[in-house]
């Protein structure tokens, strides 16, 4: 079954990590190390830190100011797999 979920709180902290918030309740950190080694016009930038911390919300997707968003479902779905999410405080 798939989870439809938003994000609704996003924080960058070190490391290419992201400290989110689902509208389920879970929250985790979403590792983003992988951009370090992407390649592609989209991607290449946001192993700048500088410019992988301009992330921000867009209708519940983690989105950066050049166009890169991720899927909010297929993220939860991904920290869900690696056991990464919790249960966030009410």
């Amino acid at each position: 079954m798939i989870d439809i979920v938003k994000i609704v709180e996003a924080k960058p902290i070190a490391d290419h990590r992201i400290d989110v918030r689902f509208s389920n309740g879970d929250a985790g950190e979403a590792d983003f190390g992988w951009l370090l080694d992407a390649q592609g016009a989209m991607v290449e930038p946001l192993a700048d830190t500088s410019e992988f911390a301009r992330v921000f919300l867009s209708n519940g997707v983690l989105t950066w100011p050049n166009g890169f968003d991720v899927d909010s479902i297929n993220l939860h779905r991904e920290m869900k797999e690696q056991g990464r999410l919790r249960r966030s405080a009410a």
